[in-house]
């Protein structure tokens, strides 16, 4: 499934679309985990609109790859794709985070369409992972099971705990990503609780790793298409990107781990992803 040029350029429109939505939601709902949520904008990107077999008329069809978000804190920026996917109209996303809304910061699969797992507390995504692809296994399924993990929650026990389940059981229907950002709330992943040699950790649990530019849709592209062909070992794709990507005066803060905007901030945030994008 080589990428082409023509879908490339489809999906740079999605990610600039994306991240101004981003950015709305974070303004509406007076905060959010914005320089995470912007991040993981082209791997969401291509997952939503090139690689994952859904269905937003029919969000709980049985054959459908699955997708957990297992940095949940980052709902706002799946929100954001799931809504131009057409899960939900995207005005609805004008009360994230409010009274009443089903939309709060960590995303509820009970209460928003074409979410299969609700995640919050960090670690935990990649053993629902493996349980998933375990079931499609019993159930003699071909979907997929996509997680993406934040570099900050692989300081977490329970992650390399399903990382050696998933190698033992070489579920090779399962990709993992890790949006290796390298700051997470209380600053450098590598100063709260170092996770170097990352690549290393992996291979000693029995993957296989590629590490790769997490804001090039070719190399994401090129990533996936090995890790859904290989037959033996899963697949981590680790995925240097940097946090707050396409706001000059975020990228790389840990202060925008979570944050606010006001209306000059709101303006700001959006030219400076308009001259990101070239369309200043």
């Amino acid at each position: 499934m080589t990428i082409t040029a023509d879908e490339i350029k489809q999906l740079k429109e999605k990610a600039w679309q994306i991240r101004k939505d981003i950015i709305d939601v974070t303004f509406w709902a007076g905060g959010a985990h914005i320089g995470g949520g912007l991040s993981m904008v082209e791997i969401l990107t291509i997952l939503y609109f090139k690689y994952l077999n859904i269905n937003p008329s029919a969000p709980e069809f049985e054959d459908r790859d699955r997708f957990i978000l297992s940095k949940g804190h980052g709902g706002v920026g799946l929100a954001c794709v799931l809504a131009r996917k057409g899960y939900f109209d995207f005005e609805l996303l004008k009360d994230f985070n409010k009274f009443k809304s089903p939309f709060g910061i960590h995303l509820d699969c009970r209460k928003v369409k074409g979410v299969d797992a609700s995640t919050g507390s960090l670690g935990h995504g990649l053993s629902m992972a493996v349980g998933l692809s375990l079931g499609a296994r019993l159930k003699k399924k071909n979907w997929f099971t996509y997680c993406l993990l934040g570099d900050g929650e692989c300081n977490e026990g329970s992650v390399w705990e399903a990382a050696m389940s998933a190698s033992h059981f070489k579920l090779t229907n399962l990709i993992a990503i890790v949006d290796r950002n390298k700051l997470m709330i209380d600053g450098a992943t590598e100063d709260v609780m170092g996770i170097e040699p990352f690549s290393d950790k992996w291979k000693a649990f029995g993957w296989i790793v590629k590490e790769i530019n997490g804001h090039d849709f070719k190399a994401i592209s090129d990533a996936i298409d090995y890790a859904k062909n290989e037959k033996d070992k899963p697949v981590i794709i680790i995925a240097d990107t940097i946090k707050g990507k396409g706001v000059d005066f975020m990228e790389s803060q840990v202060k925008w781990h979570y944050g606010g905007l006001d209306s000059d901030l709101l303006i700001k945030a959006k030219q400076s992803v308009d001259k990101a994008y070239g369309r200043d």
